[in-house]
C-alpha cells in the first residue's frame, strides 16, 4: 500500500472541510485568521500522523490517505 500525508482542516463556525498535502498548501487557500493560528506556529506545533491542534476557528488534523498500489 501507498501512503501519502493528508492534512484536514475543519472550520468550524464556517462548517466547512478542506483536505490539503501540507501545511503550506493550507495557506495558499485559507488564511490566518480562518485558520486561527500562523502558520510559523502550525509548522512549529508538531504536527505528525495522527495528531491534531484545535484553534478558536478551526480543527486541524493530520493523518495518512492509503492508495493500493495497483493505481485502479
Amino acid at each position: 500500500m501507498a501512503e501519502t500525508k493528508v492534512i484536514w482542516v475543519h472550520l468550524i463556525w464556517e462548517k466547512k472541510d478542506y483536505f490539503f498535502g501540507s501545511i503550506s498548501a493550507i495557506y495558499d487557500v485559507l488564511t490566518e485568521e480562518q485558520v486561527g493560528i500562523t502558520k510559523s506556529s502550525l509548522l512549529h506545533a508538531g504536527m505528525r500522523n495522527g495528531s491534531s491542534h484545535l484553534t478558536k476557528r478551526a480543527l486541524i488534523k493530520q493523518s495518512r490517505l492509503i492508495r493500493s498500489k495497483r493505481g485502479v
